[in-house]
């Protein structure tokens, strides 16, 4: 560990409720894909969100206490593009309806949504264009290692649907960003990954890594040699992109890198910390903390829906007893982290889900996915900062 991430440990007070950043809405559990390390449940309900639900949900976040400038809607947990361009040129209009109600600037809520671009075409185009939503496409890199776990219910490839996806959004100049969820399979292909996405014009990339959790009940990531894989993965991944610094942006690298540049510490993420994140499932069941809780049952807790947002505000779910106990555990699976942990100021305590699905608790520190995500992350970044600087040993 080098100093520089020791010294990354300090940190701000950890901050109060919200103010919300994010407003997830799942317009379909539906998914088109049957992607094998999934973590949503019931990916074949074609319910479908109610206006009255939409309406609903935005005056729970606009009148809120925990509401404080403008966020983000995000169209997720579920393909959202399974939905008519109807429902997204209505619900915009609503979206509208609601902030002129209220006198607040249309620019008070941006839309985007993640979708796995398998059905975007010049109508979608134009949907995305006059109604100013950002585009997210998950997709995996070259054809091997996307279709080997991104197929349809019948078991075809999806790749070839995704690049014309992709190509249309390119030609109507839209931009996008890339989530590629790493596999145990992707580890050994840093340079086919790199190209791959330089060759295709691909430039804001995120790496999400294989999780357990929810439906998915073990990560490819678990063998013993899958850290050391994945530390000489980004290893590459960054000397690839020392070379050729404008060819594409990492995520995790900037990530990492603008914290190590400032003097910003992380005291919590927006994914522990009740209400900035607001989740809403297509029937109005509402939760906060991390999407991933939303819709997935457990045997302790049940599922994470803390109410409905058709019969309550905000404040009363915090109000509930359940969100109290999630809120309790969460929280002091942070302090574990805060006390104990060198990374704490670049993670700020991690997310809840990754405790919950790895040590059944909220209330423990150290994941595999933190330590995917963060640490190894970290050490690469900074070694290679010191290397660039001449700092090193």
């Amino acid at each position: 560990m080098t100093e520089r991430v020791r010294e990354l440990v300090s940190e701000a007070s950890p901050p109060a409720f919200g103010p919300v950043r994010l407003l997830v809405l799942q317009p379909t559990p539906f998914c088109n894909l049957d992607c094998d390390y999934c973590y949503l449940p019931n990916r074949d309900d074609r319910s479908r969100l109610p206006f009255e639900v939409l309406d609903a949900a935005l005056a729970r976040v606009l009148d809120s206490p925990y509401q404080d400038g403008g966020f983000n809607l995000l169209w997720h947990a579920g393909e959202p593009l399974t939905m008519p361009i109807a429902f997204y040129d209505a619900a915009t209009a609503r979206i509208q309806q609601a902030l002129e109600h209220r006198g607040l600037p249309p620019h008070t809520i941006t839309q985007s949504l993640q979708t796995n671009a398998t059905v975007i075409d010049a109508a979608w185009c134009d949907c995305f264009e006059r109604n100013g939503i950002h585009v997210g496409v998950s997709m995996d890199g070259p054809a091997f290692l996307h279709d080997a776990h991104r197929r349809t219910r019948t078991g075809r490839p999806t790749h070839a649907a995704v690049m014309r996806g992709i190509d249309w959004l390119q030609r109507r100049a839209i931009p996008f960003q890339v989530i590629c969820v790493l596999t145990a399979d992707a580890l050994d292909h840093a340079d086919a990954l790199f190209d791959f996405f330089v060759a295709h014009g691909i430039t804001d990339v995120g790496f999400n890594m294989e999780e357990t959790e929810g439906e998915n009940a073990a990560s490819s990531l678990e063998r013993p040699d899958g850290e050391g894989r994945y530390r000489a993965f980004l290893e590459r991944f960054w000397q690839r992109s020392m070379a050729d610094p404008d060819a594409l942006r990492l995520r995790e690298f900037e990530g990492i890198t603008a914290l190590a540049c400032s003097d910003q510490r992380l005291a919590a993420t927006d994914m522990n910390t009740p209400f900035v994140i607001v989740n809403v499932d297509a029937r109005g069941n509402v939760s906060t903390f991390d999407p991933e809780l939303l819709s997935v049952p457990t045997a302790e807790y049940g599922d994470f829906a803390f109410g409905n947002v058709l019969t309550a505000s905000l404040e009363e779910l915090a109000a509930t007893p359940k969100f109290q106990r999630v809120h309790r555990a969460i929280h002091s699976g942070v302090e574990r982290c805060r006390s104990g942990c060198a990374y704490f100021g670049l993670c700020g305590g991690g997310a809840g889900s990754n405790k919950y699905w790895e040590a059944g608790t909220f209330d423990c520190s150290e994941t595999q996915a933190c330590r995917y995500r963060i640490q190894l992350v970290a050490d690469v970044v900074l070694a290679g900062m010191e290397r660039e600087l001449g700092l090193a040993a």
